[in-house]
């Protein structure tokens, strides 16, 4: 009898896919003699590789390598060469709604997700919205696998030991962690202006934290020009301060140093989901979007979200639309003394008093 091979189509951005490990996880070791493989660009292949012993990676360059219909049908015969036996898409866009069909003809058994669109509408609708939360990808995720039929609770803590990564692995700038510091991510940074706090509140968190925390080391997560130029005057103003992509050569071993800290402050982002998947705790600030959208990182408290209580919120899914009063409202509502007592009711529980 033939072994069954799944495939499991996503690609995306990080976070989509990093929520989309917890399933997969529990796919593998809910049913250990199917084998899994994942498809996805790149940069996700630390979630993946060493995930479970019955799980494999293949990544895509969709851009370059298998760009266009061209493309798709060179990566459809790539595909067919593994022998799967089912194919789950967890995407649901243009480019897997064609490897489907490609998949379809050839008489594989396949399903995809239900994005609950029209749910999502209402959600974020000027006029009548209606509030109330979706499912979330954790639970869309599942939902495909239980149509394969292979219905999986979805069980996952961290992609590391109790202990956390190997701190080693980092550069000596980074560790090891001293009993006496305390440990704080800031990823003050997202895909789209409606996720982000304002940046001069978010030194004034920093700041903060580091007048009341002075052993305190604030390790600044994201990527990118706004970002650079950002954090370099951070850290040049604030010792503490290391940033990490300057230091860190690759998502694992960002990972890595996320299993370490104490606390993640994030916006609506990729690096509150990789947090998540670390099992570090995540306060996070949510503007444009809203938890109600399904987007919340894995098993993080609600307790721990910060958000402002406006008729107009959420206006978007994913944060992409302009504000639809003109002020971000959302995030300007939103002090940082509230950010500061979350976290330090995380780091510091038994001391937190009001600020």
């Amino acid at each position: 009898m033939k072994k069954e091979h799944i495939l499991i189509i996503r690609f995306s951005a990080i976070g989509d896919v990093a929520m989309a490990v917890p399933v997969v996880y529990s796919l593998a070791t809910q049913y250990p003699n199917i084998r899994i493989t994942v498809l996805s660009r790149k940069f996700a292949r630390p979630f993946f590789e060493d995930l479970a012993p019955n799980v494999n990676f293949m990544e895509a360059d969709l851009k370059r390598e298998y760009h266009g219909v061209k493309g798709l049908n060179a990566l459809y015969r790539r595909l067919t060469s593994k022998q799967f036996t089912k194919i789950a898409d967890f995407h649901n866009v243009l480019r897997s709604e064609y490897l489907r069909m490609r998949f379809n003809i050839g008489h594989y058994r396949v399903e995809h997700i239900n994005k609950h669109r029209r749910e999502r509408r209402r959600l974020v609708a000027t006029k009548n919205k209606v509030r109330t939360p979706l499912p979330t990808p954790f639970e869309n995720y599942a939902d495909v696998l239980a149509k394969l039929g292979y219905p999986v609770k979805v069980e996952f803590h961290s992609l590391f030991p109790p202990e956390g990564g190997n701190l080693n692995l980092l550069p000596a700038i980074i560790g090891p962690k001293k009993n006496f510091e305390q440990w704080i991510g800031v990823a003050p940074t997202a895909a789209h202006p409606g996720k982000e706090y304002p940046t001069d509140r978010t030194r004034q968190v920093i700041e903060q934290l580091l007048q009341r925390h002075p052993r305190a080391r604030i390790f600044l997560f994201g990527k990118g020009k706004q970002e650079d130029e950002l954090f370099t005057e951070w850290c040049r103003d604030l010792s503490q301060c290391v940033y990490v992509s300057q230091h860190l050569e690759n998502m694992h071993q960002e990972l890595i140093l996320m299993s370490h800290l104490d606390v993640m402050f994030s916006m609506d982002s990729s690096n509150m989901h990789m947090a998540s998947l670390t099992a570090t705790p995540v306060v996070s600030v949510w503007g444009a979007t809203h938890p109600y959208g399904g987007f919340m990182g894995w098993k993080q408290k609600t307790e721990n979200v910060i958000q402002a209580d406006l008729d107009c919120r959420p206006c978007s899914i994913y944060g992409n639309r302009p504000c639809r009063r003109g002020d971000m409202a959302c995030m300007n509502l939103i002090k940082p003394e509230q950010i500061i007592e979350k976290i330090e009711q995380i780091i510091n529980p038994q001391t937190t008093t009001s600020l």
